[in-house]
């Protein structure tokens, strides 16, 4: 699978963590790393002033390092998911 910067991909990442327990906010915050998760409360929060391709790399960090329990994901954004697991692979 090939990574696409462009809003629609972004889209896609955003509705995946929305079929999620997660909360996605964007933000502006001094955070070095783009993003933060507050565990106890499931809110994802991203830097509401990266650009595109920025907000795509912070969601992809968050959609690895968190469990989103896949078994509650739609067929279409599970696929998405089990893709997006090879890539961690390919690295």
């Amino acid at each position: 699978m090939n990574i696409k910067y462009s809003n629609h991909f972004l889209r896609k990442l955003e509705e995946l963590i929305g079929e999620t327990d997660y909360i996605l906010r964007y933000e502006k915050g001094n955070f070095k790393s783009g993003w933060c998760v507050l565990r106890d409360t499931k809110v994802i929060v991203v830097n509401k002033f990266y650009a595109t391709d920025g907000k795509i790399n912070c969601l992809l960090d968050i959609i690895k390092s968190v469990d989103l329990n896949a078994e509650k994901l739609s067929e279409k954004n599970r696929k998405l998911y089990q893709e997006l697991a090879q890539i961690e692979l390919e690295l």
